[in-house]
């Protein structure tokens, strides 16, 4: 017997590309619908080349604007932040990293050179470059006009990221659309569909942090009474681990952004992200996250997609299913 969701997952792929598409120029508003309607990526080649951030931000220039600023900084061991690890006891965790704040020349410097004990990341996500970094914010556009017309909104936050060729971004889906810009350096996108939800292996995980411990190294701090959150443990780079009988179907599309690419990321598409530095030493990224439109269709289907896939592996027998009596968890996190 053919399950539903098989079918679903193979008639997506036989509609769609697989491929993310690369469009000459930025699209216009009613363009950029289009693709925001049928929830698929794009990247434009160069689209911030002529960026005031792309032609200035050298090291020299971020120093000067930034100096001495304070700044927070994610650090980890081996540059897995907001990653699944496997904790000491043999279980799965999710564990976020350890933060301090630190002045922006220090953390630029240990960047720069690779020089600290552990991998240190600015990514703190919460409309930074307007707030942390907004020394900065004059030399990237207040917001990206075709999406600002497109979705009658402006951006919910602009976010800056900087780090180097360590940190890896885990497997995850945010409910934002996401313009990403890179500015250093070089990221790689793994990006899948939220109709492949079934492959990623989704799980209810403890949840930690990373503390120092006596020796100076970084440990895992179980969080007891938090709430165990879903998240996705099966990595298409290891796609033989942690499988669920999908994941065979799964289609990951591939996408590197350069210096002055534009990368669309629908909402609640799965995305991993890995990252190498540029000339400067280091790698740096800025985004524009609008929420989500949560009427019409694509969040009741991509709940839907997840219910019944929750259903089914509780069930043995699938056409008996009575999924109104297994609602499920919806949350989403964003990293």
């Amino acid at each position: 017997m053919t399950l539903p969701l098989t079918n679903l997952i193979n008639t997506y792929h036989e509609l769609n590309a697989s491929i993310v598409d690369e469009l000459e120029e930025e699209p216009s508003a009613l363009e950029f619908l289009q693709f925001v309607a049928k929830n698929r990526p794009f990247v434009v080649r160069r689209a911030a080349n002529s960026w005031a951030a792309t032609e200035k931000w050298d090291a020299d220039y971020l120093r000067q604007r930034m100096g001495s600023e304070e700044v927070k900084v994610a650090i980890t061991p081996l540059g897995n932040a907001d990653a699944v690890v496997q904790h000491s006891n043999g279980s799965l965790v999710f564990v976020e990293p350890h933060e301090i704040f630190e002045s922006f020349t220090n953390f630029l410097d240990d960047t720069q050179a690779s020089s600290s004990r552990h991998v240190k990341y600015a990514q703190t996500q919460n409309d930074n470059l307007r707030n942390e970094y907004a020394n900065l914010l004059p030399d990237v556009p207040s917001d990206i006009p075709f999406a600002r017309l497109a979705l009658g909104q402006s951006a919910d936050a602009i976010n800056l990221w900087i780090g180097d060729d360590r940190s890896v971004t885990s497997l995850h889906k945010d409910n934002y659309e996401n313009v990403y810009i890179q500015i250093r350096g070089q990221k790689d996108f793994v990006l899948m569909p939220p109709v492949e939800m079934p492959c990623v292996n989704e799980q209810l995980l403890q949840t930690g942090r990373y503390v120092p411990a006596n020796d100076g190294e970084l440990e895992i701090q179980l969080d007891e009474e938090a709430e165990r959150i879903p998240v996705a443990t099966w990595d298409p780079d290891e796609p033989e681990q942690r499988t669920t009988p999908y994941s065979h179907l799964a289609k990951p599309l591939r996408v590197t952004l350069r210096e002055g690419d534009l990368l669309y990321l629908p909402s609640m598409w799965y995305h991993k992200v890995s990252q190498r530095i540029g000339d400067e030493g280091f790698v740096c990224a800025v985004n524009y996250w609008y929420d989500m439109d949560f009427a019409g269709n694509h969040w009741a289907q991509t709940t839907f997609i997840r219910d019944v896939y929750q259903a089914e592996q509780m069930k043995p027998v699938y056409p008996s299913l009575d999924i109104g009596d297994q609602k499920a968890t919806t949350g989403v996190h964003a990293v």
